[in-house]
């Protein structure tokens, strides 16, 4: 009975640590950390699941959530209906969150996925209401990297960057941090 109680723990602790960690994938370069920074390139072009082309210069005087993450984070999958909330309650207000999914597969996967997937949402169903864009590695880079997934960086209305959270958000502290940029 001792041997499998702490086989349990010791399973119950690894599952802990993995969900704080985050999935691991993405470009190798690790985050610019949180000091303060520009946006990237405002003109870099950031391919749209519906074929247009988004630029972060047509956010200017917005507050700006970058969120990467994959269809198969288990993490980013946890933290997706809270991104819906925030979205609905802060969206108004001046903020954009736009979720790079940074699948190999590109729009054929994540495409029927954000289509297709129902999240709860304070008790109602809904689907991802926020802009995705397509990412790769190329423009994790312009974001100072990544290494893991999800990431999520927030940039203040004029641009500056105020934080970078790697691996799940915690949801009442980034609404404080929400809540003082609007």
């Amino acid at each position: 009975m001792a041997k499998r109680f702490l086989t349990l723990a010791l399973l119950s602790g690894l599952a802990a640590a993995l969900l704080a960690a985050g999935c691991k994938s993405g470009s190798g370069t690790p985050p610019a950390g949180t000091a303060a920074g520009p946006l990237p390139e405002a003109s870099m072009a950031l391919p749209g699941l519906d074929g247009n082309t988004e630029t972060l210069d047509q956010y200017k005087g917005k507050v700006v959530l970058v969120n990467f993450w994959a269809t198969w984070c288990q993490p980013c999958r946890i933290e997706i209906p809270w991104l819906i909330e925030f979205n609905d309650k802060y969206g108004p207000k001046g903020l954009v969150i736009l979720g790079v999914a940074m699948d190999d597969d590109g729009k054929k996967v994540v495409e029927p996925w954000v289509n297709n997937q129902h999240f709860d949402v304070n008790g109602r169903s809904e689907t991802m209401s926020y802009k995705i864009v397509l990412g790769s590695d190329k423009i994790a880079d312009k974001f100072g990297g990544l290494i893991g997934l999800p990431t999520s960086i927030l940039y203040s209305r004029d641009g500056k960057k105020i934080k970078t959270i790697i691996g799940l958000i915690n949801h009442d502290d980034l609404s404080k941090a929400l809540e003082s940029q609007l």
